[in-house]
């Protein structure tokens, strides 16, 4: 596999944000089948695209690939390539494993003010963005959803709001955020039991959205929400990425501020 051709696969995992493992020999001693700066791509189930010299050492990295994917960890490798690790060449092999992870994803349901200004900074922060409006048929968008997802919703309508968490809550988004009242969000969850959700469902939606920094303005509360986005995502990375983000499920009463709230009308 040349080198242009990995990076335009890698680039293409990026974009369909399918995770994957890039090993590479970074320091060679001696005789080895392959020299420093060879690459092999591990994929999710453990195909491989590339080779970093085959044998005993190329199948164990494989398998350590799994579990830097698990873990969203790098990893370095020493292989002495003796007769007992089922080689013959008597040098060493160090490989670093790196993970490669598509950014999380932030799909925003409404695009008035507010929603525009979260698809700026929500991009500024890192995350991908998709903006869709209310009318928008959101089906494909929340098929994307996984466990890496954070939903911010915000139409113009509390109805349209409940009716779009429902659909959230039926994802493994690992963080879904609406803007409103207080009181909006006693009428969310009525609405949200009434349709059969159980109260540990309903406790991971967070509404009022945001941190409390007195925001008022909509870029202000943007910069609110994506913050309390950043603190969930940063919490994550301490623990394991690919779990099913039993981390951001807060209750609802660790909400946030009433500025947001009332700028949502």
């Amino acid at each position: 596999m040349d080198e242009l051709a990995l990076y335009e696969e890698i680039i293409r995992l990026k974009k369909a944000r399918q995770p994957a493992v890039l090993a590479t020999v970074i320091e060679t001693r001696g005789s080895s089948p392959r020299k420093a700066g060879a690459k092999m791509l591990v994929y999710g189930d453990g195909a491989i695209r590339g080779t970093i010299g085959g044998g005993k050492t190329e199948a164990e990295t494989i398998v350590a690939a799994g579990e830097v994917l698990r873990l969203n960890a790098p990893r370095t490798m020493a292989f002495s390539l003796t007769e007992a690790h089922g080689g013959v060449c008597g040098g060493d092999v160090t490989i670093y494993l790196e993970p490669l992870v598509a950014a999380p994803h932030c799909i925003i349901i409404g695009d008035g003010h507010v929603g525009q200004a979260m698809g700026e900074a929500a991009g500024r922060a890192g995350f991908i963005v998709s903006l869709a409006d209310e009318a928008d048929n959101r089906a494909e968008l929340l098929s994307r959803a996984d466990s890496r997802t954070y939903f911010f919703i915000c139409t113009s309508d509390h109805q349209q709001d409940f009716l779009a968490v429902q659909e959230a809550l039926n994802t493994p988004a690992c963080h879904i955020a609406v803007l409103g009242s207080k009181r909006k969000r006693t009428a969310m969850e009525e609405f949200l039991l009434g349709q059969g959700f159980a109260p540990q469902a309903v406790s991971r939606v967070i509404s009022p959205a945001g941190l409390d920094i007195g925001a008022e303005t909509p870029e202000e509360i943007a910069v609110s929400v994506v913050a309390q986005m950043i603190q969930v995502r940063r919490a994550n990375a301490d623990t394991d990425t690919h779990s099913s983000a039993v981390a951001c499920r807060r209750p609802l009463k660790a909400h946030g501020h009433k500025q947001a709230i009332a700028a949502a009308g």
